[in-house]
């Protein structure tokens, strides 16, 4: 078994689609299908999307809940890290190898928690 998608909720369409549209600028994932309450990203086996939620309450994050990107590098662990923030993320671990792998820790506009590892 292997992890298929992800989905996000978001209270800023517009503002998500800026921040993930840049972030994910040098990756394998492309935007392949936007509409009014969805955007989709994919890469070869694996797609992300951010959502306004289904039953029209606010999007929250989850305490404990995270995406992690295995991003295939120390460098690219540290670039996505670096352009999260300066996209205006903010820092939830700065990029190190707390356990097996090297990761750093960023939460989106919507306080997402996500985390990049190579």
């Amino acid at each position: 078994m292997k992890m298929d998608y992800c989905v996000l909720g978001t209270n800023n369409m517009t503002a998500s689609i800026a921040f993930y549209d840049s972030l994910f600028e040098q990756t394998e994932l492309n935007k392949v299908l936007s509409t009014e309450r969805m955007t989709f990203w994919q890469g070869k086996d694996f797609a992300f999307a951010i959502a306004i939620p289904f039953n029209q309450e606010p999007a929250s994050n989850g305490n404990g809940t995270m995406i992690g990107f295995n991003v295939g590098s120390i460098e690219e662990v540290k670039r996505l890290h670096k352009k999260a923030i300066e996209l205006g993320g903010s820092c939830e671990g700065e990029p190190n190898q707390p356990g097996p792998k090297f990761s750093a820790y960023v939460r989106d506009l919507d306080k997402n928690k996500i985390v990049f590892s190579a």
